[in-house]
């Protein structure tokens, strides 16, 4: 069981001893005070829940958010003085800036979400925080660099306060946009949610989709579909969009790859390299089917076959043709999706050995073991980095800015992915509209599925590693010779 289904089994449990204690208090309360009284309490309750508890948080807001930015990271000087902001350090504009400081929320934060806006006279961003805050967080500055450097960047707490003196941290810009790119995408959306900014921008891009996303297809069975035909309708339709979507940004048809693995697999596959390991739902067990799409010749085109060695394979000549320079892939530790962590460990076994190696090594989070919610706050808003409470090894924060426009293109190739246009459950469209009545909450103006908002930002936030000679021993995904 991952760590994230730990959490998640915990604050299960919990709510329900906390749901049977509400229950029996008001119970008793019917039994002394008046038999009315539950029948008011019950329904405010719920209420009170949909507006404040149903976040999953598994941490205390106020743990301070520890990190190891790497030998890269360089301590500017920064001054705070009544609210404007000023470092006489020299850096770059494109240079990633995170600003270290800690955060105390007021009573109205516990309430409402707390965040800091960064004003200048032509532009301003806000990075929004756990309700009840009360430590150190880090807020992205990218693209602020100018008004930083002048004195023109206010600094303001909304429904929280900051206390003492804040640290700048300055990680110099690394080339990206003339650099190849590949993007290993678990599932069809992947490659859009986290890279859609970078890999539209740079000069040449494969976008490597690994497997067809054709599980938990619910909403192709209302169409009058069984189970196995509505998994396998879903998996030609992501393989589609793994193939159109980039597209969108430009990237060539010849450089978009569907490798038709099936989803949740991946760690069955890892288990027994040589088993093939079939789709839970779809009853398939080739996956040419769902390579139909491209047009570059791959290793396990020969059988069909659905196994680990299949993949690597595949990797190891998706890396030696398209002989990219920088790989963007989900990060080892922040993201706990199990085809996410098999993702990055199929990409570093696949290179021992690979006639290639690229130079830089880009991850991504687009699930976290611990906030359901990060990036916290609206469409458009900058991305504070995530919550981390300890930090084991060394990571540096790679941020792009994306400008209005971009980020307009980026919402609208996710809304093309079929995996994010079924309509959200009553449910949550009750809980959204209790949440905006009371907490002040605004949903995204792009579309209803969460990660409109916590994609379309107005960064790409990446953690960077330099390749060195040695790679990675994949039993314990601790990357050795690494600069």
């Amino acid at each position: 069981m991952s760590r994230k289904q730990q959490l998640l089994k915990r604050h299960r449990r919990n709510k329900r001893i906390g749901l049977l204690v509400t229950l029996l208090a008001l119970l008793l309360a019917g039994v002394l005070v008046a038999w009315w009284l539950p029948v008011l309490l019950l329904p405010l309750l719920w209420v009170a829940h949909e507006a404040w508890f149903a976040d999953h948080l598994f941490y205390a807001p106020g743990d301070d958010y520890v990190f190891d930015f790497g030998p890269h990271a360089q301590e500017a000087v920064v001054h705070l003085d009544h609210g404007a902001l000023k470092s006489d350090t020299p850096f770059d504009d494109q240079d990633t800036l995170i600003l270290e400081v800690r955060l105390r929320s007021s009573w109205l934060g516990r309430i409402l979400d707390p965040r800091v806006e960064l004003t200048t006279d032509t532009q301003g961003d806000r990075q929004t925080f756990e309700r009840g805050v009360g430590g150190v967080r880090m807020l992205t500055l990218t693209g602020l660099a100018a008004p930083l450097r002048e004195g023109r960047l206010r600094i303001k707490g909304r429904y929280c306060r900051l206390h003492g003196q804040p640290r700048l941290w300055v990680i110099p810009a690394v080339e990206l946009r003339r650099r190849r790119v590949m993007v290993i995408a678990p599932h069809a959306d992947d490659a859009e949610l986290a890279a859609y900014g970078l890999y539209s921008q740079a000069e040449e891009a494969w976008v490597v989709t690994l497997t067809a996303g054709e599980i938990e297809a619910e909403h192709y069975q209302r169409m009058g579909l069984s189970v196995t035909e509505a998994a396998r309708l879903k998996g030609r339709l992501r393989a589609w969009d793994s193939i159109a979507v980039p597209r969108w940004a430009g990237v060539p048809e010849a450089r978009c790859v569907q490798l038709g693995y099936f989803c949740l697999q991946l760690a069955a596959m890892r288990a027994a390299p040589c088993e093939p390991v079939g789709s839970r739902e779809a009853q398939m067990t080739d996956i040419r089917p769902l390579r139909r799409f491209n047009t570059l010749a791959l290793p396990a085109d020969a059988d069909g076959a659905p196994t680990w060695n299949n993949l690597l394979a595949d990797l190891r000549t998706l890396m030696e043709v398209a002989r990219p320079e920088v790989v963007v892939m989900p990060h080892p530790h922040l993201d706990p999706h199990p085809d996410h962590i098999c993702a990055q460990a199929a990409v570093f076994e696949a290179l021992q050995g690979c006639a290639w190696q690229p130079q830089t090594l880009l991850c991504y989070a687009n699930h976290l073991h611990d906030n359901d919610r990060w990036p916290m706050g609206d469409s458009g808003d900058g991305v504070a980095l995530p919550p981390q409470l300890q930090a084991d090894e060394p990571w540096t924060p790679c941020t792009l800015v994306l400008d209005l426009s971009t980020q307009r293109d980026k919402a609208m190739a996710l809304a093309m992915m079929h995996d994010l246009q079924p309509p959200t459950p009553l449910k949550r469209r009750i809980r959204r509209l209790i949440q905006r009545w009371l907490v002040g909450r605004r949903w995204s103006p792009y579309g209803d599925n969460e990660f409109f908002r916590k994609a379309v930002r107005r960064h790409e936030l990446f953690w960077r590693r330099e390749l060195g000679a040695g790679m990675i021993d994949h039993d314990d995904r601790r990357v050795r010779g690494m600069k």
